[in-house]
């Protein structure tokens, strides 16, 4: 979908960070405060209609500046078309707006980047701990969390409130 990535630079210039193609998989990094707006474009532009929402995902590289990367996935029923987009976020203020209004798909996603890394959503309409309990301290998907921590596990009395 080479294409997507061609009209990407063309209408967002520098807010197209960087962009790659591998064995077919297009990708763009995205600054973060134009995030939505690509994904909106992308979506409802006529002939790249990336109308479904694959997949949304955090990875966490510590040695970076900023620190925390957001993957969506995004494909295109009518082209059959691909396109990776990534958001890199500092450790600082992980943060990016939400993108439940443009795909439903997207709560549960933000939801679980929400627990495993710590990555906030502003606007999301309900954003808590998915896999994990309230009580759990900590991004369990973060490299530095300790690999041998076992955090106490509430009892079914103190679930049952």
């Amino acid at each position: 979908m080479k294409y997507a990535r061609e009209r990407l630079k063309e209408v967002f210039g520098p807010a197209i960070l960087e962009t790659s193609s591998y064995l077919g998989n297009e990708t763009a990094v995205v600054a973060k405060e134009k995030i939505v707006d690509v994904i909106k474009f992308l979506r409802d532009t006529k002939g790249l209609e990336f109308n479904f929402m694959m997949d949304l995902c955090g990875a966490d590289y510590p040695e970076r500046p900023l620190r925390f990367e957001i993957v969506y996935n995004l494909y295109s029923l009518s082209t059959k078309g691909r396109v990776r987009l990534k958001v890199r976020v500092p450790e600082s203020n992980p943060s990016l707006p939400s993108i439940c209004n443009l795909y439903k798909a997207a709560n549960w996603f933000e939801r679980e980047a929400y627990d495993m890394f710590g990555i906030r959503f502003e606007g999301h309409p309900n954003l808590k701990r998915l896999l994990t309990f309230e009580e759990f301290e900590g991004y369990p998907l973060r490299k530095d969390y300790p690999v041998n921590k076992r955090p106490k596990i509430p009892t079914p009395d103190t679930l049952v409130r």
